[in-house]
């Protein structure tokens, strides 16, 4: 019979086996995930014995998909964004660190403001920017909204598991088209849209082409249409002095700018992410 370390050491060594770099954390979460517990909790009981048959065969389920290539956060059902463990499934992109660059700069753009402010966050998705600005700005009203029935079923899962449901309303719109005029202005408006060429989205990793949603991810041929609608149409809805904080992809911040400046917006600034990427762009109207 194994004990949890047992099965630990065993999953690591596959998840090694097959190329996983994080084999070590990756073998961790998965082992405290299936056991319902904490991996300082699993660290406690690694000399208990593992008798728990629904536990192994859940633990040897999880890990076989993983081992297929499939993203561990869609293992796992959650993953974790700006503090706020959320619940992810593949109807949604998989919340990337890159992104809480985004929350960060909205968060900050929305504390300079004194009275009860709203943020409009499109192609939402799992929900976690417009959430992680919900946390962390108490004052702000926000609308978050996509065109998938399905990624607006697991953001509104996400902000009754985070009980940030009393700030946020979410809506189902087409992002392409125009917006509906019963939203109402913002102060800020966010977006990390799809912003892959469509020709390229077949070069990307097999972990990311294979299993996160086409949707999310295909920007058009250029990468730029959902920039050029939201800069053209959606933030037509922003307060003067309002700003729209958008996440571009490499080399995508130049074309960005260059709409932004010719839609009347000024003050358009710039912020790189860890590897020095031009990754979020803001500026105001």
């Amino acid at each position: 019979m194994e004990t949890y370390n047992d099965i630990y050491l065993r999953v690591r060594k596959k998840l090694k086996y097959v190329g996983v770099e994080a084999s070590e954390l990756e073998a961790r979460l998965i082992v405290a995930h299936c056991a319902g517990k904490s991996r300082d909790a699993l660290l406690a009981m690694g000399n208990i014995f593992a008798t728990d048959p629904e536990i192994k065969k859940k633990i040897e389920e999880s890990l076989e998909r993983r081992l297929k290539g499939e993203p561990l956060a869609y293992v796992l059902g959650e993953w974790e964004f700006y503090s706020l463990s959320l619940l992810i499934n593949e109807h949604v992109l998989i919340p990337r660190v890159d992104t809480e660059l985004l929350a960060q700069e909205a968060i900050n753009l929305l504390k300079r403001k004194v009275w009860q402010t709203r943020m409009l966050d499109l192609c939402t998705g799992s929900g976690c920017v417009g959430l992680a600005v919900a946390a962390n700005v108490s004052s702000c009203r926000i609308v978050m909204i996509d065109s998938s029935e399905q990624a607006l079923a697991v953001c509104r899962q996400n902000m009754i598991k985070t009980n940030l449901s009393r700030q946020i309303t979410a809506m189902d719109a087409d992002i392409l088209q125009k917006p509906p005029a019963i939203l109402g202005e913002f102060d800020v408006i966010v977006s990390n849209p799809p912003y892959i060429p469509t020709a390229d989205i077949d070069t990307l990793d097999t972990s990311v082409k294979d299993y996160e949603p086409r949707a999310a991810l295909d920007g058009g041929e250029d990468g730029l249409d959902y920039f050029r609608a939201i800069i053209n149409n959606w933030s037509k809805l922003l307060k003067k002095g309002g700003h729209l904080a958008l996440e571009c992809g490499v080399n995508q911040a130049p074309a960005i700018r260059y709409l932004m400046k010719q839609n009347t917006f000024t003050d358009v600034k710039t912020y790189k992410d860890t590897l020095g990427i031009e990754r979020v762009m803001v500026g105001m109207i």
